[in-house]
């Protein structure tokens, strides 16, 4: 069995125009989300799945490696599953997706969504999640998840969960979804060949097709979320305090 990282990345965006290819530090923001991943204790290997041929130039140029897929695939889960059948990768490989606009993600924490999969066979996906506050938690931006208490996701939204009927909302400590997943290959596979489902048309969130289809999703629960790039205030922010995530 091989673990592998694979890091979706898109050209398009509309709040931020070419966000890979953008500078933090004068590197490109792909290109330290690679140097992240690649400090993740086993992986075997580390990939940019994009279509987009200036983001693959990059990558290839600084050494890394970059598979080319399709521009019609839906999702980055897409492009993803489609990269690991691209690499040759075995039915029981462990793949570890994080998104190609989180620079600074903790390495950490992907060990996390490894060892999630490697101590329980009966989970299918494993995802993160960590506390916010009631404030935060009514963006519907800000995805929600309810565990189980084997910390299996009963349930995503962006309604606030659970709905406190009896006391003070303000008291609890809500859990926000953290957008990346590890899964071992096979079931990765089988996720994108599933229809699309009711509840993740409504919500807007592909996690729950797996729900909808009986599927467990382990969640670790980490303590802050790693820094997103969607917008030039985000990318002024993380110019400002890059220093503080590079890693020795």
């Amino acid at each position: 069995m091989s673990t592998y990282c694979i890091i979706p990345a898109r050209i398009g965006s509309t709040r931020l125009q070419d966000k890979p290819l953008r500078l933090i530090s004068a590197k490109p923001l792909i290109l330290h989300v690679l140097d992240h991943a690649k400090k993740i204790q086993g992986i075997d290997g580390v990939y940019i799945a994009t279509d987009n041929a200036k983001i693959a130039g990059c990558v290839k140029e600084a050494g890394g490696e970059a598979i080319m897929t399709p521009s019609e695939l839906a999702s980055g889960t897409d492009r993803v599953a489609c990269s690991a059948r691209l690499i040759g990768c075995s039915s029981n490989d462990i793949i570890i997706n994080i998104q190609g606009d989180q620079p600074f993600f903790d390495p950490d924490y992907a060990r996390l969504l490894i060892e999630i999969l490697e101590q329980n066979k009966n989970v299918s996906i494993s995802t993160l999640a960590c506390p916010i506050d009631f404030n935060e938690a009514k963006n519907p931006n800000r995805v929600k998840v309810i565990l189980d208490k084997y910390n299996n996701a009963l349930y995503f939204s962006r309604s606030v969960i659970p709905y406190v009927r009896d006391s003070n909302p303000s008291d609890l400590k809500y859990l926000r979804h953290i957008g990346v997943y590890g899964y071992r290959n096979d079931f990765l596979q089988t996720f994108t060949s599933l229809d699309k489902s009711f509840l993740e048309d409504m919500e807007k969130l592909e996690q729950l097709r797996a729900l909808e289809n009986g599927y467990k999703i382990g969640v670790g629960i980490v303590e802050q979320a790693p820094i997103d790039i969607d917008t030039e205030e985000d990318l002024l922010a993380a110019n400002k305090d890059y220093k503080k995530f590079i890693l020795s």
